[in-house]
């Protein structure tokens, strides 16, 4: 979505158009794989823009949120995050993510994974799926060698 798409819905919405709610919306686009907190957009707009308060993205973010123009992502650390609301799948569903259990490093993954179950439910059961949300949590390939390096010590180790 263009700045200029996001300036109609605010207008359309009866909103202003204003620095502090453009720059909030190029900060979370400029950070796509990073799922930032409202904290963490404060600490990014506090750089350009000191005098700007945290409730200030608050209240921003909501209203990006009401317009559908981010998106509001948990990943079971106890934080909200943001992402830009990205082009849907075929099926009409967002993208999915995998969390590493290691590092906290989340990954966006953009095929849809469940087109097939969906279309499987609906022709057993006749329930029609409208929404789904995917998170699967593993260890990345950096936390994985870590992990291997420290079973080969433990190992050693066991041996001597």
């Amino acid at each position: 979505m263009n700045d200029e798409t996001v300036k109609g819905l605010l207008r359309k919405a009866g909103l202003k158009v204003t620095n502090q709610r453009m720059m909030v919306l190029d900060i979370i686009a400029s950070h796509p794989a990073e799922h930032l907190t409202a904290e963490e957009i404060y600490d990014l707009a506090k750089v350009n823009s000191p005098e700007i308060g945290l409730a200030t993205i608050y209240r921003t973010v909501q209203v990006l949120l009401d317009l559908h123009v981010i998106d509001k992502v948990t990943f079971d650390d106890g934080f909200t995050r943001y992402e830009l609301n990205g082009e849907e799948s075929a099926s009409g569903h967002r993208h999915h993510h995998a969390i590493c259990t290691g590092c906290g490093k989340v990954y966006s993954l953009e095929s849809d994974l469940l087109d097939s179950l969906e279309e499987e439910v609906m022709e057993k059961l006749g329930f029609l799926v409208t929404n789904h949300e995917v998170k699967l949590y593993g260890l990345c390939s950096e936390c994985r060698k870590k992990n291997e390096k420290k079973e080969v010590m433990n190992r050693e180790e066991r041996e001597k």
